[in-house]
């Protein structure tokens, strides 16, 4: 799914996540959970506020790939083909269309009809085009960054020469390329349908997980200004502008309909506040005085304020502590002259004390080491450890690597994370043992537009990137693919999600092999394979599984996470009144 919008969260002690853990409500398999406050019926009016840190990563549904971000799109202003409900086991419904698709010819074409009752905030229908134009902007991939790209291997769009479709999006028309695109995704009325070059048998839920595939208003389209002007299709809109750095505000859509069931939209109004600490926001929603009773976060309690979380009595009953998809992990650059060197990546991969990062973001009972990039909690998860290192690493088992390679130790490298005050500390105990593994480690906090600046090309000289990952839908084809599938993300001005520019020919052709298993078992199984591949090759480090916890104002009603929506708080329901 989906890049979490800050580094995990920590806690100063083990025992005291273990209090935590005990002491917080809400759901421990990140299903539904709602808040005690909801006792009283929800109802309409009130301001919601969001606590954030920020700076925000965008709005634009075709470049959004964060979790908290794709939820609230789906729930604000966004609307897709089919979406998730709320609530503890969300199913799979018709949005946007009369059904959730008919899908043919093995997997490989695929048919929506739009209900046609949708609006703009101008009043006009959402029209079959409108979905056609925003799956469009995905093309241009020189313009519309970050966001999710499995359309781009999936539609059936030849190719160029150097395997990217011909087809580069509505910002540089050619005849052959629109051509191509015209005939792959047709509208006859208000029928869609889409050709693919390989089956996508699961398309539908990717259209309810990811806002790539919402309508955009072509008219309205300013391209990559787009990132923060909304032009909305839900039951709110943008009032004014958007801050990246401190947020806006959002008002009721006057054209939506107010008929959706699935989209309550109960609070008249919602104010992201962007640019706060976590320890800020925390601070403030254990204070819960005045706006803020009314207030929730997307981010995770910082390590420093659990245990005061825990011991504040009254913030129990809106206390949510629920398992999260994301797994962090660190990216080794294949474009750096250290980490084309597999014996390099090797030592680095085995001196990482994942137990150091563990304890510095709060222990077990918040986060625990993994091996793989597949959550856990999915099918694909294969637990692989293929240089045999303990989770504390062993730091002299690669010091011996790199000197049995004859590489002249320290060897310099830059890692670089998203810099908090946790991630620093967490970063420092990492850099302990990976110093005493043969390296010189520089570490690089970055707070500002974090993944757009891993993505660029101009971060191709460091060596090590930082990131968190959750599956889009419960499978291994949206961890793997969408991570190192080199074809699909990396171009000459970004590598997308593969920040590392891993680009493999057995892991590539490891990957069209899984999308063309019908037995779904099965391909869970190559994908987990593959995740396998990519850790032997020093590809990727994972480090831990997280869990979330959040705190909500005493006024809200109906606070729910969503699991299949990133695991964070739902705004189908959520209410002030």
């Amino acid at each position: 799914m989906m890049r979490t919008r800050q580094g995990a969260f920590t806690v100063a002690l083990g025992a005291v996540v273990a209090l935590a853990a005990a002491a917080c409500s809400g759901s421990g398999s990140g299903g539904g959970s709602t808040a005690g406050s909801s006792a009283t019926a929800a109802s309409k009016g009130g301001t919601l506020y969001i606590l954030n840190v920020g700076p925000h990563n965008g709005l634009d549904p075709q470049q959004s790939y964060v979790g908290a971000d794709l939820e609230f799109a789906n729930r604000v202003y966004a609307r897709s083909l089919t979406m998730y409900t709320a609530g503890e086991k969300p199913e799979l419904v018709p949005d946007l269309a009369t059904d959730t698709g008919t899908m043919s010819d093995g997997g490989k074409t695929w048919a929506f009809t739009l209900k046609g009752d949708a609006k703009w905030q101008d009043g006009k229908a959402v029209t079959c085009d409108d979905v056609k134009y925003g799956i469009s902007r995905t093309f241009a991939t020189d313009v519309i960054s970050n966001g999710p790209t499995y359309i781009l291997s999936f539609l059936d769009v030849p190719e160029d020469a150097d395997g990217a479709p011909v087809y580069k999006g509505p910002y540089k028309p050619s005849a052959a390329g629109d051509a191509a695109f015209n005939k792959a995704i047709t509208c006859e009325g208000e029928k869609l349908t889409l050709h693919f070059k390989k089956p996508w048998a699961d398309f539908n839920q990717a259209t309810a997980s990811l806002a790539a595939f919402s309508a955009f208003r072509k008219d309205k389209d300013k391209g990559a200004n787009s990132l923060f002007d909304v032009f909305s299709d839900g039951p709110y809109m943008l009032e004014g502008t958007f801050d990246a750095n401190k947020g806006g505000t959002w008002v009721r859509n006057p054209s939506w309909t107010g008929g959706d069931d699935l989209r309550k939209a109960y609070p008249d109004k919602i104010v992201d506040v962007e640019g706060l600490t976590t320890e800020v926001i925390f601070q403030r929603l254990l204070a819960n005085g005045g706006e803020d009773k009314n207030a929730i976060t997307f981010s995770s309690a910082p390590a420093s304020l659990l245990a005061q979380i825990v011991g504040t009595t009254s913030a129990k009953d809106r206390t949510f502590n629920p398992t999260a998809p994301y797994v962090n992990y660190l990216t080794p650059n294949y474009q750096s002259a250290a980490m084309k060197n597999p014996k390099i990546r090797q030592a680095f991969a085995m001196s990482t004390n994942k137990d150091a990062y563990v304890t510095a973001n709060g222990g077990p009972q918040v986060m625990t080491p993994t091996n793989a990039i597949c959550n856990p909690a999915l099918a694909c998860y294969q637990d692989s450890n293929p240089f045999g290192a303990p989770s504390a690493g062993d730091p002299v088992g690669a010091k011996k690597v790199l000197t049995d390679a004859g590489i002249t130790t320290p060897v310099p490298i830059t890692v670089v994370y998203r810099k908090t005050a946790t991630a620093d500390k967490a970063y420092s105990a990492l850099k302990q043992t990976w110093d005493q593994g043969g390296f010189n480690t520089t570490l690089e906090g970055i707070t500002d537009k974090y993944y757009r600046t891993i993505s660029s090309a101009a971060s191709k000289s460091k060596d090590v990137f930082s990131a968190g990952w959750g599956a889009d839908w419960p499978s291994g084809s949206t961890d793997i693919p969408p991570l190192f599938d080199g074809r699909i993300n990396i171009t000459a001005t970004s590598s997308n999600q593969d920040y590392g520019y891993f680009n493999d020919d057995a892991v590539n052709k490891a990957i069209d092999a899984a999308y063309l298993i019908s037995d779904a078992a099965e391909r869970e199984k190559a994908w987990g394979a593959i995740d396998a591949m990519i850790v032997a090759d020093g590809g990727v480090v994972p480090l831990v599984a997280q869990k979330f916890v959040f705190v909500a104002g005493s006024n809200i009603k109906n606070f729910e996470i969503n699991s299949l929506l990133g695991g964070y708080a739902d705004f189908a329901n959520i209410a002030v009144q």
